[in-house]
C-alpha cells in the first residue's frame, strides 16, 4: 500500500483510544517525531504515558528519551533513569545501554562503572 499517514493516523488513534498498547507507542511516536501532523511533544508524551503506565518498554524507554533530552519536559535525569531502569528491566537493550550511559556518566545516578557494566547487554558489544 501507498503510505499514508492521515490513513495511519486514524487507525492509530481508534486503537489507542480503545487501548491496544501497541497504537498508543506508535501514536506517541506520530506525535513526537511529526509524521502526519503538527510536531507535539505534549500529545506526544501523553500517549507513551498511557502505553508506559501498562508496561510496554518501548514506551518506557520513549519517555526516558524525553526526559533525559528535556524534549519538551523539563529535562529530570532521576525520572529518566526510572523509565530506563523500568524497560531495561524487562529486557530492553536499548534502555540497558542508556542506563549504563547514565552510570559512567554520573548522571541522575552516582557514577559506578561496575554498575554500568553490569546493565549493559552482552549482545550490544
Amino acid at each position: 500500500v501507498t503510505q499514508d499517514y492521515d490513513e495511519a493516523l486514524k487507525w492509530f488513534r481508534k486503537a489507542a483510544e480503545q487501548g491496544y498498547l501497541k497504537a498508543q507507542v506508535l501514536l506517541g511516536g506520530m506525535y513526537y517525531f511529526g509524521k502526519g501532523v503538527t510536531q507535539d511533544y505534549d500529545e506526544a508524551l501523553k500517549w507513551y504515558l498511557k502505553a508506559a503506565e501498562q508496561w510496554p518498554t518501548d514506551a518506557q524507554f520513549n519517555l526516558g528519551v524525553m526526559y533525559d533530552k528535556g524534549d519538551e519536559v523539563t529535562q529530570d535525569s532521576t525520572e529518566a533513569l526510572k523509565w530506563f531502569r523500568k524497560a531495561a528491566e524487562q529486557g530492553h537493550v536499548e534502555a540497558q545501554n542508556y542506563l549504563a550511559k547514565m552510570y559512567d556518566k554520573d548522571q541522575g545516578v552516582e557514577k559506578d562503572n561496575a554498575k554500568a557494566l553490569e546493565d549493559i547487554d552482552e549482545t550490544s558489544m
